[in-house]
């Protein structure tokens, strides 16, 4: 079968091409500007990708063309293809009808964390011999790519709550129907499809539906919000993490002990060196899930002692002219703040840089503003890249107490800004969802030519 797949330059679409690849179609897509690790594991797969939509993309027509949920009407291919009668389905709904069918699904929904701990779950499964399948927002070092399609019976997936596409407005989990579910946590975002938090947590309730009773629900103890969730029905059991009275773990920042009890009994004893508490309570979460899927704790614990972290996840890219460079996915204010304690709370460094590009539709409008100021406070420099956005830089970080702001409307601007603020011994953190231009590595170019 010949698959065009409609903005498969995204985390989600381009995991749907490597599945639609393994499992041997013809795949074929369009996009507009990609980048890594997306557009290299593309590559790197054969995929032809045509650069821009347009119609002659259609030609010849293929079997059947995915829709990826950043496309609307008046797109020229999504008109062709509704013009035309071809064959057209969803991302999730191609997911589900293709791949999951039959299989013991594994999903991990949440505001904050999803890669991360699809991705440690994954790599636990897979060390225990499990074979699993796995489609992850993210390219975690030890998979190597974002999306297989395993030979075992259970498979991952990171279960968005962002909607499906144009013609099915449901968040993208309803559609896979897992026997496993994590619930990491859950706040507002997503404002342009979602009103408020109520109506997400309308959709994490529709989530909670699906799940069979003889299956199981992972759910984090800290989030009032999720408690509030099953409040409104829940019919499979529930194994709850961050609390004494179910499952637990204690992290020692200085020798990177990690403990896992279950109530009162230690079920395993590790060390590690990932950074920060969220990324541990990530860790335990796909220790408990995986407990479910039937691999002992002490297994999981030891398998995630050599996990090397998700590309883009608190992600060390290097050092130059003596500043440390470290990438990062957190696009919420949440999400920030724990990266920046995580970096702040590491011994050794120097002052901490945070380079933030407000790219999600929510940060862009300025719907976290009240918040964002807060979730910065432990950086010694904010610089953030102010083309496009709706509200005021100034207005909304700079009156608000933090040690130093600055802004700049291009990359290159604002490249140049923070290479010359930054002296030995700093760390840089580039907080960002979306591409950047590359900026990450171009400022490493210019930290190296100012050494």
């Amino acid at each position: 079968m010949n698959v065009h797949i409609l903005g498969i330059g995204g985390t989600f679409m381009a995991g749907i091409a490597l599945l639609a690849r393994a499992a041997g179609h013809t795949v074929t897509g369009s996009d507009g500007a990609l980048y890594p690790p997306m557009s290299t594991q593309l590559a790197e797969a054969g995929i032809e990708v045509a650069d821009g939509f347009r119609v002659a993309n259609l030609e010849p027509a293929p079997d059947e063309v995915v829709i990826g949920n950043a496309l609307s009407r008046g797109n020229p291919e999504v008109e062709a293809v509704l013009d035309r009668g071809l064959a057209y389905t969803s991302g999730p709904a191609w997911l589900a009808d293709n791949v999951l069918a039959g299989r013991q699904v594994l999903a991990v929904a949440g505001t904050h964390g999803k890669t991360t701990t699809a991705s440690m779950l994954t790599h636990i499964l897979r060390r225990a011999g499990y074979d699993p399948g796995w489609l992850i927002g993210g390219v975690a070092h030890n998979l190597g790519v974002s999306a297989a399609l395993g030979g075992g019976r259970c498979f991952v997936v990171e279960a968005d709550e962002y909607d499906t596409a144009f013609f099915d407005k449901r968040s993208k989990f309803i559609h896979y129907r897992p026997s496993i579910c994590v619930l990491n946590n859950l706040e507002f975002d997503h404002a342009d499809i979602f009103d408020n938090l109520e109506a997400i947590k309308r959709q994490f309730h529709q989530l909670v539906r699906v799940v069979p009773g003889s299956g199981h629900l992972v759910v984090n103890a800290d989030e009032p919000e999720l408690a509030n969730v099953l409040d409104r029905g829940c019919w499979t059991p529930v194994a709850r993490f961050n609390t004494e009275t179910d499952w637990s773990a204690r992290l020692d920042t200085e020798t990177g002990a990690w403990q896992v009890s279950q109530a009162t009994r230690v079920l395993a004893d590790e060390r590690w060196t990932l950074t920060g508490a969220h990324t541990a309570s990530n860790a335990l979460a796909a220790v408990v899930a995986a407990d479910a899927a039937g691999v002992a704790p002490t297994a999981s614990a030891q398998a995630l002692a050599d996990f090397h972290g998700v590309k883009r996840r608190l992600e060390y890219l290097g050092c130059a002219g003596g500043v440390s460079v470290t990438d990062d996915f957190a696009h919420h204010p949440t999400a920030i703040e724990a990266t920046l304690a995580a970096l702040a709370d590491k011994p050794g460094t120097g002052r901490l840089i945070a380079v933030l590009q407000p790219a999600s539709n929510a940060m862009r409008a300025g719907v976290h503003g009240d918040k964002l100021a807060a979730s910065l406070m432990r950086a010694d420099a904010v610089f953030v890249f102010a083309d496009g956005l709706d509200w005021s830089v100034e207005a909304t970080l700079g009156r608000a107490g933090l040690p130093y702001v600055d802004a700049a409307t291009t990359v290159d601007a604002l490249v140049m800004a923070v290479a010359a603020f930054v002296r030995p011994a700093d760390h840089v953190v580039v907080l960002s969802n979306a591409g950047f231009d590359n900026f990450q590595q171009r400022l490493l170019g210019q930290l190296e030519n100012n050494a």
